[in-house]
């Protein structure tokens, strides 16, 4: 087994190659601007850390969210075309289930992370391993009896104190988590969700309503 693991649903870039035993190389960078710049020369430079090409890679594993549209899409889009490309089985992982994981928290916790427009995409967590409810996306004041008195980890975390005063690092996923997670989900028998982005709320770019014709009729 070889998993190439990548998510850009956060502000940080990040890839991982997972052997079946464990990680062998990572890179994160952390730029919220640049995932599309960024992605395909970390994952360059994750394969030649350890001397491997491309087509040595078995399964894709992607972080499908939730966040926002133009990052998701990037890493989403990239999986895909790799996956038809090689012809290898393409995994999705929901991208708070990876920063949960990486918190390797044993009691009940919240992952939140930036959704911006002053809101985060957030879950409850019964352990790392154990989602409690769907990702959702909410203004922290709204979830504040939801949350109150559970540790919480998450870029969204840290930026609200007053709804989660316990918040604590990891601030964003990691793709060594990701390709963990998804590698002991698969040894064990389960079956991981279709690379499908999630969401949760329409793009920023609408079509503008009411909007005159200029076209000759």
């Amino acid at each position: 087994m070889l998993l190439l693991a990548l998510d850009t649903a956060t502000p940080a870039v990040t890839v991982a190659l997972h052997d079946g035993d464990d990680v062998i190389a990572s890179s994160s960078q952390v730029d919220a601007r640049r995932h599309g710049e960024l992605l395909l020369p970390a994952i360059d430079r994750v394969l030649a850390e350890v001397g491997l090409k491309l087509d040595a890679v078995t399964g894709i594993v992607v972080g499908i969210g939730p966040g926002p549209y133009t990052g998701l899409r990037v890493g989403l889009m990239t999986a895909d075309a790799f996956g038809l490309a090689l012809g290898v089985p393409v995994h999705g992982v929901c991208t708070l289930d990876g920063l949960a994981y990486a918190a390797d928290l044993r009691d009940p916790f919240v992952v939140a992370t930036d959704a911006r427009r002053k809101e985060v995409y957030w879950a409850r967590y019964a352990d790392s391993r154990t989602r409690l409810t769907d990702p959702a996306v909410d203004r922290p004041a709204d979830i504040a009896e939801q949350v109150r008195g559970l540790p919480a980890v998450g870029a969204g975390a840290l930026l609200y104190p007053d709804t989660f005063p316990r918040a604590h690092e990891p601030e964003h996923v990691s793709a060594a988590a990701l390709a963990r997670l998804a590698a002991e989900r698969l040894a064990a028998g389960e079956e991981l969700p279709a690379p499908r982005p999630l969401y949760l709320r329409r793009p920023d770019a609408q079509v503008p309503k009411n909007y005159k014709v200029v076209t000759p009729k």
